[in-house]
């Protein structure tokens, strides 16, 4: 046999063996240097290295990280538990800095959530060829994890060696942070979001907070319920129709009638609208606007647990009598329209508007008209569109609204060139146009009902601005591109009100707190939880 054979097979054959605690110490060493590019990153960014001194920072924050990883790994590890762990860790963590890397999210506990509850084709559009390398990358260590021999020991001498390691990794923090203490508590301080890149414990951390936020509500009886003083008082004018449509990832920076260079709202602009320029989200995901959209507890009392356990406005518009739809073009309405009439169309099959795939947001008017003349009464129907859905743009609108070119025709957006990125983006926005103003000449259309039509996005998106792509950051440091969204009002002659007025009250700061209020007085609600200087249309 050649040596060069005989040097392979003794690589086969090498296996070391480790105690785990040194095992484990090794893990957390190469966890910090290897898999945390986008946290050096941000912290050379702000702590730039000039000179050999400033290199301080950096190692003992190195050092630090590196302790508190060892003490979290000895306190839940064993010999028989380590090795799968870590297999678990690195899998995890190979995905993680893919999508960091690749489109410079935080990880935070809310794009966690967002994660957990997006649906298998969404997810789909996320994987890109560039992750087999970051799973080659895994494969490999996962191989040397597997190969490795954990020492066995007397249950007296591991008890000493796990004591003595367990403090040996709090000094090693201690040494870490204490000489840049001065510096590093104000640094972290000003630039919380710094937490959201240390990686794994950013997305195990927020893993758990995530699932630890979430409130169980099996139907409509568990839900606390609000406004209980609301009524509404018999009334002989024209049963109401009113469509709310919730958009999805359109910033205000692109809409069209917000004075952007590319006109994308062409259609609306021929349309009597009202256009409200200056609009706050919620939140910067739909997992977290879309409950606080239709909750009485709003974003300036913003209390996750308390809107999820509460009743949504659907539910009180249906307690007094309104009838309430919800027709979906994506993955749910987040628990906001539980236990009422709700209808999916992501899954049809209408030819034209859907590839077997996925439904173009033009699903969502078909038998629209009919729907709200079959209903005797005042209506609420809500259309969820798919919109601007990232990252797929170029998948959100037929051929025939590729009206801007060159276009981002993949997934992996950092590939594309900022024109073609946004280009592709404000395509989608010109469909939605298309789809907004073909529902308003729906509702011109219907004489059974006087009607309106509101239209909001749910959040924003960044389009690679100061590197970010997507959504989903930590509200408090989230960019104008991720918080502000366009907001319209179209109403049918019966529902007019004074257009200078209205035009007023539309160039002011405005907010999704202010559906909650404008919906209960358009449906005649009388309740001690009406604010009228929320209410959109008070006054006109």
């Amino acid at each position: 046999m050649s040596g060069r054979w005989q040097h392979w097979l003794a690589w086969l054959d090498w296996r070391p063996a480790l105690s785990t605690e040194i095992a484990a110490l090794i893990a957390s060493a190469a966890f910090t240097l290897l898999c945390n590019g986008p946290f050096w990153q941000a912290l050379a960014a702000l702590h730039p290295l000039r000179s050999a001194a400033d290199w301080l920072l950096p190692a003992c924050v190195a050092l630090l990280i590196t302790g508190l990883q060892w003490f979290l790994l000895l306190l839940v590890a064993s010999r028989w538990t380590l090795k799968p762990l870590l297999m678990l860790l690195v899998a995890t963590t190979a995905a993680a800095v893919y999508f960091m890397t690749t489109y410079g999210v935080y990880l935070s506990p809310t794009m966690l959530r967002n994660l957990v509850e997006t649906d298998v084709r969404e997810a789909g559009e996320l994987l890109e060829p560039a992750m087999l390398l970051y799973a080659f990358y895994a494969a490999i260590a996962i191989a040397l994890i597997a190969r490795t021999q954990l020492r066995a020991r007397t249950w007296r001498r591991s008890l000493v060696s796990r004591s003595l390691c367990l403090a040996a990794a709090l000094l090693m923090a201690g040494a870490g942070f204490w000489p840049v203490a001065g510096e590093l508590t104000p640094l972290l301080r000003q630039n919380k979001e710094l937490r959201f890149l240390v990686t794994p414990a950013n997305y195990v951390l927020s893993a758990i907070w995530a699932l630890k936020g979430q409130t169980v509500t099996p139907d409509d009886a568990a839900r606390e319920r609000i406004a209980p003083d609301a009524q509404r008082p018999e009334s002989d004018r024209k049963p109401l129709a009113v469509v709310l449509v919730v958009g999805e990832t359109v910033r205000a920076a692109n809409w069209g009638l917000n004075g952007y260079r590319q006109q994308t709202t062409p259609q609306l602009a021929a349309r009597e609208v009202i256009n409200f320029s200056d609009v706050t989200s919620c939140g910067t995901d739909t997992a977290q606007s879309v409950p606080c959209l239709f909750s009485l507890v709003d974003r300036r009392h913003y209390d996750e647990k308390a809107i999820r356990s509460q009743e949504s406005l659907l539910h009180l518009l249906q307690r007094l009598g309104v009838d309430i739809r919800w027709r979906d073009n994506q993955a749910g309405c987040k628990g906001v329209c539980a236990d009422l009439p709700y209808e999916n169309l992501s899954h049809a099959t209408v030819p034209g508007l859907c590839d077997g795939g996925r439904c173009f947001d033009e699903i969502l008017l078909d038998g629209l008209p009919q729907m709200i003349e079959a209903t005797p009464g005042d209506t609420l129907i809500v259309l969820h569109t798919l919109g601007n859905h990232g990252p797929a743009y170029f998948q959100r609108y037929p051929a025939a609204f590729r009206r801007w070119t060159p276009s981002c025709d993949t997934t992996n957006l950092a590939a594309c060139s900022r024109e073609a990125l946004v280009n592709t983006y404000d395509n989608a926005i010109l469909y939605t146009d298309h789809v907004l103003a073909a529902a308003i000449d729906q509702l011109a259309a219907i004489t059974t009902h006087d009607t309106a039509l509101f239209y909001v996005s749910d959040h924003g998106e960044s389009l690679g601005e100061k590197g970010l792509y997507l959504h989903g950051m930590p509200y408090a440091i989230a960019p104008a591109e991720q918080t502000r969204v366009p907001l319209i009002l179209w109403l049918s002659p019966g529902q007019q009100r004074d257009a200078a007025c209205l035009a007023e009250r539309a160039a002011q700061p405005a907010s999704h707190d202010n559906l909650f209020h404008t919906l209960l007085k358009l449906f005649d609600v009388e309740t001690a939880a009406y604010e009228p200087e929320l209410d959109l249309l008070a006054g006109c």
